[in-house]
């Protein structure tokens, strides 16, 4: 595409042990006994043949998710904390790479029966399923969901804008979404597709798509999330500083409609807000923290990995793009001369370099290892070419901003793109902004100056749509939460990227997205520079080999096991 337990304190530091924390460690072993009860009822944690249950994992993130709100969320970190928390109709097996991909029924009782046409899915809701307040969970609370996804003009919006009237109710913003039907009664859900949609399973999958109480308000969450129906429930969350999860009461008696999901180890999560990346690696180093939920600094990331890979330490492939956007609706990036200029003076070998060791360059938008992936490189670097095409282009408007966020290493990519602008002649001013509101704030139409920056994208679902569809369609531009970050609409290329979503994934539709990736490069609304990889770093205290790290959701919370 990334709360904690009252007592949360601000600071650098709030992962330190104190006497609360000692008390809850002596709590916790008292408790053991009580808690291989809990797990037996579950069912689905007997599997671990080594570590412990129970206990409380500590984690330091280096920015707060885009929002805790599953209707809202989608950043790496809104993600992994939703994936054993709001459990969609359908879900992703709890596993590491390929088998982590397929889909699997969550709150449904089985995948769902799709008509011929293919614009008809049929689900049911398990009987006796509850929110974490204790409240049952309803067939039209999947209804709700849906609706409030567009009422909040999410950026997950997109993936359910073929369903029957939901365009209509997106602008209208009454009368529900009429290809919704869903039946409390007997537990079923009807969705009627405007047009057939192959990647539909993997959309229903998403966290966008987990049923909520109809009470839920259509209002940013974060502050106060919903109820969950998975493993966990998010207890606190104090935005900008850190959140929590706790053991969802009513666990036990989903867990065993669900036997496929699993019920996680340790009783509770404590998450911290950390701003200083090398304060990080010396509190799991120290056993302060457990884990490290985003990546050492990169003056740091070869010491890491030269020390602890294998123990405590481990490299995660993703499916990734890293790249810089630029508006193409105003100047001087309107004009396709000045894109292709920029793109032939970023040095991607350059960006390498500065992710030291986190990063294979690549020049375009599909990833390695994503279908329809085909390397090209159509802007070699050569200054000498950017400033010829910039003189044939002959700006009107050399004045930019370049934004980037404040985390480690992407702000020393932003100040590097900068620097190469101003090499280029453009009059630069650079905007270094919060990592926690970076994506709100340039997914914005209302913010000023929004002319050129930096970006990165993981992949959704394992197919080549999800790299286009919502970044480079009409559909991404939105007020609000826009994920076509490039304002670049080509009616052309929509039209292709629509007529792809409806087909099945064949070798030659991916050849077909190949050749779309090219198109889209001619243009150049992006100057990609990188696919990464993403490490896993915990503290002695935790069982390195058990963690899982899905390609969705990265780091599974329920394989987390202490020692």
């Amino acid at each position: 595409m990334g709360g904690r337990l009252p007592g949360l304190s601000p600071g650098p530091h709030p992962s330190i042990q104190d006497p609360v924390k000692r008390w809850a460690s002596i709590l916790a072993a008292l408790l053991c006994a009580s808690a291989a009860v809990w797990l037996q009822a579950c069912g689905s944690s007997s599997d671990a043949d080594s570590g412990t249950e129970g206990g409380t994992l500590t984690a330091s993130f280096g920015s707060f998710p885009d929002y805790l709100d599953p209707g809202l969320g989608h950043s790496p970190e809104s993600w992994t904390a939703f994936y054993n928390t709001y459990v969609p109709l359908l879900t992703y097996a709890h596993a590491d790479g390929r088998a982590g991909s397929k889909v699997i029924p969550g709150l449904a009782e089985a995948m769902p029966q799709i008509s011929s046409d293919g614009r008809t899915y049929t689900l049911t809701l398990r009987k006796g399923l509850r929110y974490s307040t204790g409240k049952p969970v309803k067939a039209s609370d999947f209804k709700h969901a849906l609706e409030r996804v567009f009422l909040l003009n999410s950026s997950g919006a997109s993936f359910y804008a073929d369903i029957a009237g939901a365009e209509e109710f997106a602008n209208s913003r009454k009368g529900g979404i009429p290809g919704i039907q869903a039946d409390d009664a007997s537990g079923e859900i009807a969705i009627e597709l405007i047009r057939p949609r192959s990647t539909f399973v993997n959309e229903l999958a998403l966290p966008f798509a987990a049923p909520l109480p109809a009470s839920t308000p259509a209002e940013d969450q974060t502050a106060d999330p919903p109820p969950a129906t998975g493993p966990y429930v998010i207890a606190e969350s104090h935005p900008g500083r850190g959140w929590s999860y706790k053991r969802n009461p009513h666990w036990p008696e989903n867990s065993k409609l669900m036997p496929d999901l699993p019920s996680g180890h340790v009783d509770a999560i404590e998450v911290s807000v950390d701003r200083n990346p090398s304060a990080q690696v010396s509190d799991v180093e120290a056993g302060r923290t457990d884990w490290m939920g985003n990546a050492p600094p990169a003056d740091r990331y070869a010491e890491v990995k030269a020390e602890y890979e294998g123990t405590q330490f481990r490299v995660e492939p993703t499916a990734s793009t890293y790249f810089f956007w630029m508006n193409t609706t105003v100047a001087p990036f309107d004009d396709v001369r000045v894109r292709q200029a920029v793109n032939y003076a970023v040095d991607a070998a350059a960006l390498e370099r500065i992710y030291a060791g986190q990063m294979v360059a690549t020049q375009q938008i599909l990833p390695p290892g994503m279908p329809g992936y085909e390397k090209f490189e159509l802007y070699p670097h050569d200054i000498t070419k950017a400033r010829a095409l910039l003189r044939e282009a002959n700006p009107a408007d050399m004045e930019i901003t370049v934004w980037t966020d404040n985390e480690s290493p992407n702000d020393e990519a932003g100040e590097y793109f900068d620097g190469v602008l101003a090499e280029l002649g453009f009059e630069t001013k650079l905007k270094v902004v919060n990592a926690d509101n970076y994506f709100p704030l340039i997914g914005n139409g209302s913010t000023p100056d929004l002319d050129t920056g930096w970006a990165n994208w993981f992949q959704d679902y394992p197919h080549p749509n999800t790299f286009f569809q919502p970044l480079l369609s009409e559909e991404g531009i939105a007020a609000t939460n826009a994920t076509n970050l490039a304002r670049f609409a080509d009616p052309k290329l929509s039209t292709k990227i629509d007529r792809l979503a409806e087909e099945q994934l064949t070798p030659q539709r991916e050849d077909e997205y190949a050749a779309l990736d090219r198109e889209f490069m001619e243009q150049a609304p992006w100057v990609p520079y990188g696919t990464s990889t993403f490490p896993t770093f915990v503290s002695s205290a935790v069982d390195l080999d058990e963690v899982i790290f899905n390609p969705t959701f990265s780091q599974d919370l329920s394989s987390f096991q202490l020692r």
